[in-house]
């Protein structure tokens, strides 16, 4: 950037956003007034970052990064993990990769909750019904899956039933496509065990008044696509969000600030997360740039199509490289927890 003084006029374009959620009702999202938790207590409420798949030179799972990065969410005090989703690129996964990438994450103690992503290629029930039974006999939190595409309202309550008696974890459904808000709140009431939607499917924002009024509050609204429209949707009374992992501890502050009713400073955190992810390449490098991926590293991707991580391609030159160091010195330091 040429003139560092024009850097966070980005979130200027934000406040349009705000405006237009200031319009819809604030409703409560959490069931029956509480909040629901995992089976170890865990909150599912804040900032749940969708995991990368980090992979050595050779291909092969770099399972000591994959731990560094539940460490490095721990150490922000951010509220959980999901892996493997989209971000993850989920569908390149074998079975012993997928064990492999779950056990590494589990193998870090403590902090926030882990979400096992358990759809598998071509969602298969029986083989995401073996991946549940071993997150739960794991100790993981909670699990999550995706709706196979095409699939008729039958099929995908068929699909989760079968996927809540196979644990007693509890269950998140990721909308993607034209999932109707109608099958949604079919879904609630079928699997009691379900207790969030991270919603994709349309505009989240105007979907969330009648999820929550037709789930009577028991289905929990979170939102995807990078976090990029989460002030507002705090507005409506969103409770959480999945964006990358990288700046995953500015938008938790932005969280934990707005709920303890200090919304300036929220906003504040909120435009400097907007901001920093503005720059070409910061989300492809802010893991290395914060030490703790490995420079040689690589992000597994799905091939092209429903699942495909949507994100422009940068070069990451040193000069590039170098810039987003400095920005994060110059600027993201007050911010940054982790």
């Amino acid at each position: 950037m040429n003139n560092r003084r024009d850097f966070l006029k980005v979130a200027g374009a934000f406040a349009g956003v705000v405006a237009g959620a200031a319009s819809l009702p604030r409703v409560s999202l959490a069931r029956d007034g509480r909040i629901a938790r995992s089976p170890h207590g865990k909150p599912f409420a804040g900032v749940f970052p969708i995991g990368w798949t980090p992979c050595r030179p050779d291909g092969k799972l770099d399972l000591h990064a994959i731990a560094a990065q539940r460490a490095f969410l721990n150490r922000g005090k951010v509220a959980g993990i999901i892996w493997p989703q989209m971000a993850s690129g989920w569908e390149t996964l074998s079975a012993r990769e997928w064990h492999e990438g779950a056990d590494a994450l589990l193998s870090v103690k403590g902090g926030g909750a882990v979400v096992l992503g358990v759809q598998t290629v071509g969602f298969n029930v029986e083989n995401s019904v073996r991946y549940a039974r071993y997150a739960a006999s794991k100790g993981a939190d909670a699990i999550m899956s995706l709706t196979a595409p095409g699939a008729s309202d039958e099929q995908i309550i068929e699909y989760f039933r079968k996927l809540g008696a196979a644990s007693h974890l509890p269950l998140m459904v990721q909308a993607v496509d034209d999932l109707k808000v109608e099958t949604l709140i079919r879904l609630s009431n079928a699997v009691p065990s379900l207790v969030v939607v991270k919603d994709e499917a349309g505009d989240p924002i105007t979907r969330a008044p009648r999820i929550a009024a037709g789930t009577h509050g028991r289905l929990e609204n979170f939102s995807g696509r990078g976090g990029e429209t989460f002030y507002a949707e705090l507005d409506v009374g969103f409770l959480g969000t999945c964006p990358f992992v990288g700046m995953a501890d500015v938008l938790q502050r932005c969280f934990d600030l707005y709920q303890a009713e200090r919304k300036r400073e929220a906003f504040d955190a909120f435009a400097h997360f907007l901001a920093f992810n503005s720059i070409p390449g910061s989300n492809a490098y802010v893991l290395v740039a914060r030490g703790v991926f490995p420079e040689e590293d690589t992000m597994r991707v799905n091939p092209p199509g429903r699942g495909a991580l949507k994100m422009p391609h940068v070069e990451l030159t040193a000069a590039r490289k170098a810039e987003i160091r400095q920005i994060l010195d110059d600027f993201m330091k007050p911010y940054l927890l982790a």
